[in-house]
């Protein structure tokens, strides 16, 4: 089963931006389709392969900074190649 997740994660201090960086980095090098905008982060893939990377990735980035919140949806299916019809 394929997923689409939409996910920001916010550091909760000064000097969040190397941490979101190191976050988003990671996600890249996980070999999933990994895009980015400036409110978000979406990844898209198997459901076992990207909640194992997330589940990675998150730890890792929670375990870095003394307090964040991950904002996370996710849809049941790829969505990486939508385009709007408007």
């Amino acid at each position: 089963m394929d997923i689409s997740v939409e996910l920001t994660f916010s550091p909760l201090q000064d000097g969040y931006e190397p941490h979101i960086i190191g976050f988003i980095k990671a996600l890249r090098d996980s070999g999933l389709t990994v895009l980015e905008n400036p409110m978000s982060t979406q990844i898209y893939g198997h459901y076992t392969t990207v909640m194992e990377v997330l589940n990675k990735e998150m730890y890792n980035s929670l375990e870095g900074v003394e307090q964040g919140v991950f904002y996370l949806k996710m849809v049941k299916t790829d969505r990486s190649a939508y385009e709007p019809h408007f």
